[in-house]
């Protein structure tokens, strides 16, 4: 399994406030982040599965909703994850 308990409080530790508060926008964009490039990965491998594709293309809507909800809340926050994760716009 990818996402181990272990990494995924790694990532929560690193964006969140805690280990276990995984209502944070920043640590629900970075956990979203840590899947969209494992399947990324899968899918390199795996071009002609669909399902995973579909998965992708959703946890991408999932994560600009969360970063779009963040830029208009909070733009210095929203900024920070941007710079953080490596992530364009």
């Amino acid at each position: 399994m990818y996402l181990t308990t272990e990494v995924k409080k790694n990532i929560l530790s690193k964006h969140g406030k805690s280990t276990v508060d995984t209502g944070l926008s920043e640590g629900q964009i970075a956990l979203f982040t840590h899947r969209i490039q494992h399947l990324s990965e899968h899918m390199k491998q795996n071009k002609k599965d669909m399902r995973t594709k579909r998965s992708l293309v959703g946890l991408v809507g999932q994560r600009r909703k969360l970063l779009d909800y963040l830029k208009e809340r909070d733009i210095t926050r929203y900024r920070a994850i941007l710079k953080e994760l490596n992530l364009r716009k």
